[in-house]
């Protein structure tokens, strides 16, 4: 069935029908827009425990020892 030929259909529909049908349509266009995938956001808290720092992170490093002050 083409385009055309349904809106010939819907056209011939009585006023509470096209009524009932606009809110069928409305609807699914709602269903559809919750199936798309929604941006995810992070969560605050969500990484605890996965970034791990070395206890010497604050020591200086033995490569800049000669630019470092006595």
């Amino acid at each position: 069935m083409s385009i055309v030929d349904l809106v010939a259909k819907i056209e011939k529909l009585p006023a509470e029908k096209l009524a009932e049908l606009e809110d069928l349509v409305d609807s699914w266009m709602r269903k559809q827009s919750l199936d798309e995938p929604q941006e995810k956001r992070p969560v605050f808290g969500s990484f605890k425990g996965k970034i791990v720092m070395s206890d010497d992170f604050d020591e200086p490093l033995d490569e800049f020892k000669e630019y470092m002050y006595p």
